[in-house]
């Protein structure tokens, strides 16, 4: 296996300023090419330090991809430190020169001394083109290690490494195949579902690993194949999942990168199926969800955040008997709601949620976190009580999920007629 290391420099990263979103999509891309990622460390601005991090990637990792650090202000130590750790000297490259010069001159921009010092390069090093900038790239090769600095600015990095990097990468290494299928399930928490799968887990060959990656109210179960052979990988991780169904069948919704509202999405257009929603404590969430899926318009009829009680009784058509006897949150108000909703946009099914999302507003009998959600069609209504947090946007969020989860459990199995 090909390890690699990730090595982000910069106090605004540390200090919360930018987010480091070069080091996950590197990630994916160095898996894509049969590269394991090991580490991934960000250092500050400091020379001693930066130097440190080199010598400890390069202790761990046959490839080290350096981000950051690259620009023509004095805080910028990147390129000086590369050439203080390789032992040589910045010297001017007259190629870097004349692409740097162009690039300003294409601008209609004159070319100060500063801007001149980013073709300044380590003597040791050999050049990499930065089409979409002014900082060009480096790469040094030292005892079978390679380090590879490039451009903070995401753009830039990801032109660099898509065409000229990776390739580069994969010539002089001949990397193996890391191959990963993505299991997801709902519903069951990561401790049940490790113990429902876990013989067919300790039956997993040594060249298949086995991740539990769990989310809002998701666990995502990621199996990765090391190999030399792409597609005979692709087919034992398929083999492998399909034994998945008689043990934890009832609670896979999808596989890869497919969301849930995503999965949902599919089914109701393929069946012919309309829905509507009601929302109360989820405010409109369940519905973002729903339309942010191309091509929603064909299920999705519309919603009413019926927040305020006299909206649940004028629009939604909630009996004034019931939110008096039993409230807003409970059972027979999330019925009303859920087969009112049906009605009033004449779909096939009915959402409908209602709850105390917090921080305030609980009770002992009706603490924060208490929700009630309904689904409606022309045969059933089912509800399903959560008690989730006190975080009200956790809250939001679970509800939305959960009730998607409702949805799919209790899917008409019979075609709109």
């Amino acid at each position: 296996m090909i390890k690699a290391e990730l090595l982000t420099i910069g106090d605004e990263i540390l200090f919360g300023q930018i987010v480091d979103t070069n080091s996950q999509w590197m990630s994916v891309e160095m898996s894509k090419a049969g590269i394991k990622v090991i580490r991934k460390t960000t250092v500050g601005d400091v020379e001693s330090e930066i130097l440190t991090a080199f010598a400890e990637a390069e202790s761990r990792a046959d490839i080290v991809l350096i981000t950051g650090g690259l620009g023509p202000t004095n805080d910028d130590l990147t390129k000086p430190c590369l050439a203080k750790f390789f032992n040589c000297e910045l010297q001017m490259h007259g190629e870097a020169l004349k692409e740097v010069t162009a690039f300003f001159e294409s601008r209609g921009r004159t070319l100060t001394e500063i801007n001149r010092q980013q073709a300044a390069l380590p003597s040791c090093c050999e050049k990499i083109t930065n089409a979409m900038g002014t900082a060009p790239g480096m790469w040094f090769h030292r005892n079978g290690k390679v380090f590879v600095s490039m451009p903070g600015v995401p753009h830039e990095m990801k032109a660099m490494m898509s065409n000229i990097i990776i390739p580069k990468l994969e010539e002089t290494f001949k990397t193996p195949v890391i191959e990963h299928l993505v299991v997801r399930t709902i519903g069951i928490g990561e401790s049940f579902l490790a113990e429902k799968i876990a013989e067919w887990e300790r039956s997993l060959p040594e060249y298949i690993k086995l991740a539990y990656l769990p989310g809002l109210s998701q666990v995502r179960l990621r199996l990765t194949a090391y190999g030399t052979d792409r597609e005979q990988l692709q087919r034992e991780n398929l083999a492998w999942a399909e034994r998945l169904k008689p043990l934890v069948g009832e609670y896979i919704f999808g596989y890869g990168n497919d969301d849930l509202e995503v999965v949902l999405g599919r089914s109701l257009r393929e069946s012919k199926l309309t829905l509507a929603v009601a929302e109360s404590c989820t405010g409109g969430h369940l519905a973002h969800m729903i339309t942010s899926v191309p091509g929603s318009s064909s299920y999705f009829i519309g919603g009413i955040v019926a927040y305020a009680n006299e909206i649940k009784i004028k629009e939604l058509g909630v009996q004034q008997s019931t939110l008096k006897q039993y409230g807003a949150v409970s059972e027979q108000t999330v019925i009303e709601m859920a087969q009112g909703v049906r009605k009033k946009f004449g779909t096939d099914i009915g959402l409908s949620t209602s709850g105390i999302a917090g921080p305030d507003g609980g009770t002992p009998e009706k603490p924060v976190g208490n929700v009630w959600i309904a689904y409606a069609d022309k045969d059933k209504t089912v509800t399903r009580k959560l008690q989730l947090s006190k975080d009200r946007l956790l809250n939001i969020r679970m509800t939305s999920n959960l009730i998607l989860n409702l949805l799919r459990i209790n899917f008409p199995q019979k075609e709109k007629a």
